[in-house]
This record gives C-alpha cells, structure tokens and sequence, in this order.
C-alpha cells in the first residue's frame, strides 16, 4: 500500500489512530489521545509566539527509506514550504520535527525515527514527554537547548497537571 492509497480509503478516514506505513507499505496504527492532541496544541502556540515566520504541520507525513512516518508537530521555513509545501508525503523532512511520546513508545522507536528524519534533512527533532518536558537533537545527537527556537525548554500549560 502507497500514502495515496492510505489517504484516499474511505474506510480508514475517520480512524482514531495515527497512521503511518512502515518499509514494506504496511499500515501501523497508534491510538491517539486527547492529551497527544492536547500536547500537539500546546508545541504549536509554543513555537508560534517565537517565531512568526514559516509555517507549523500538525501530523506531517514524511517518506523516509523505512515507510511514511507522521511527526506530531513540524515546523517548516517559508524557503521549505515553497519548495515541498503540500505534496503529500513530504520527500524532505521539515526543519523541525517533534514527537509526542505515547506510553507505548519505546526508545529505540524514537531513536529510529530520529534518524530517519534527520536522514531527510530535519535539522532538529524533538522529543516531548506527556508532563511537556523536552528533549532536543540534532544529527550528533542530544543537544541542550533548540539552535531554531531558543529560549524554550519546556511546554507549559495549567491544565497539564
């Protein structure tokens, strides 16, 4: 199976999973949750009250050499976006990628997606824990603080706690 194909079933439309296609065009679902949703909300505002320019894809499909994998929250600079803007799967990582984390994460899942967006071109990828602590990389690894967005570290809200 294709993204094309994916995205044009009917039948998989309205799922309440993430979807994403591994290597062998096999759909893998993730059950998704008001707080995922509610995280992926709270990036964006985030990184939209530091930076006005470039444009924010909330569940970016992305062709990697393992599949189409889905960043929770990307960020894209206006360069980017008039180059890859909405083809979907995007063929190049956005700058920035982010990854909510699920309790069924695992870290080598992270790790593995990490490194296949880097190997499209992301320049960051972050990683937020379900209480909005952040992790921040690059190509060499963990970093500590964005080079993109500075001066945040955490995703703040009342209602997370």
């Amino acid at each position: 199976m294709n993204w094309q194909e994916v995205c044009d079933d009917p039948l998989l439309r309205n799922l309440p999973y993430k979807i994403e296609l591994n290597e062998w065009g096999n759909i893998v679902m993730s059950p998704a949750t008001s707080q995922h949703s509610f995280l992926q909300g709270l990036i964006q505002d985030a990184l939209r009250r530091i930076r006005e320019d470039g444009f924010f894809y909330k569940e970016c499909p992305i062709q990697t050499s393992k599949g189409v994998k889905v960043a929770d929250v990307a960020w894209a600079s206006d360069e980017f976006v008039r180059m890859h803007g909405r083809k979907s799967p995007l063929q190049r990582a956005p700058e920035l990628c982010v990854e909510v984390l699920s309790p069924s994460n695992s870290p080598q899942e992270m790790e593995e997606k990490r490194e296949l967006y880097f190997a499209r071109g992301a320049q960051e990828v972050w990683l937020c824990d379900e209480q909005g602590a952040l992790r921040f990389y690059d190509c060499t690894g963990e970093i500590p603080a964005s080079r993109l967005f500075p001066g945040i570290n955490h995703i703040e809200s009342e209602y997370l706690h």
